[in-house]
């Protein structure tokens, strides 16, 4: 999974520099307001909106905008009644593509997303084409040249991560979607600087892919994907190796 989490972890130091914050604040704001809709607005005893505020401080999003998010969603405060919706289908190489969206025009967005599938050499696919092959997970991602295998392996193991993975350059961190919070403060705790920490949907198995061009088109696709208002996430089972990748990001 290395050629995928590596391409997660570039695109997120990208987001982090580029002049999108407030196209990156609208989707966590989105994320915040549902989460509360869904599980109350209590963040103690609701994890996905915890994961979702930890996810907007991350990103240095204000205090304020998130309770705002939070009292809209709980219904404190009048605000756009978003919809999650999930898409699936192909990218270029037989990658399997799974899309997380919230919208509030379901035809809108259905729309936009079959364009940028079919503009990109990939096809929309039937509800359950793809999903079986993601499992949710916590994933943390460490660059070999900050932190050593022990640093990490120790701090994982004793905070109960499921899985430590030596990819290459980097060190994955898996963690169930309960777990994930403790392990990432563990991390925090200890000092240890991590380059992506998310909960996120890993693949069970991935797609080599060691064409250039497909490579090109494929990460074109996601990042469409990705930029459009109405997703919040895209993922894939993509495998790029890194001459390859490092050519064409």
């Amino acid at each position: 999974m290395s050629g995928h989490s590596k391409w997660s972890t570039i695109r997120h130091k990208k987001a982090a520099q580029d002049a999108k914050r407030g196209k990156i604040f609208t989707k966590l704001i989105k994320e915040v307001t549902v989460a509360a809709r869904m599980g109350g607005g209590d963040p103690e005893a609701n994890p996905r909106l915890r994961a979702a505020i930890a996810a907007a401080k991350a990103e240095n999003m204000p205090k304020e905008n998130i309770e705002r998010a939070i009292k809209k969603g709980t219904g404190e405060l009048e605000g756009v009644a978003y919809e999650e919706v999930i898409y699936e289908g192909y990218g270029p190489g037989g990658v399997a593509i799974l899309v997380e969206a919230m919208t509030d025009n379901r035809n809108r967005a259905a729309s936009e997303v079959r364009h940028i599938f079919t503009k990109n050499g990939g096809s929309l696919g039937e509800a359950g084409c793809v999903a079986w092959m993601f499992d949710k997970h916590g994933l943390i991602v460490f660059s070999k040249d900050k932190v050593s295998e022990e640093e990490v392996m120790e701090v994982a193991l004793e905070a109960g991560a499921e899985d430590i993975r030596d990819q290459d350059d980097q060190f994955e961190v898996v963690t169930t979607v309960g777990d994930f919070e403790k392990v990432k403060a563990a991390f925090d705790e200890q000092g240890l600087a991590y380059e992506m920490a998310e909960v996120t949907m890993v693949p069970q198995t991935t797609v080599r892919i060691e064409d250039e061009k497909t490579a090109q088109q494929l990460l074109r696709l996601i990042d469409m994907l990705e930029d459009n208002d109405d997703v919040q996430h895209a993922y894939a089972n993509f495998d790029i190796p890194d001459e390859i990748l490092n050519s064409v990001a």
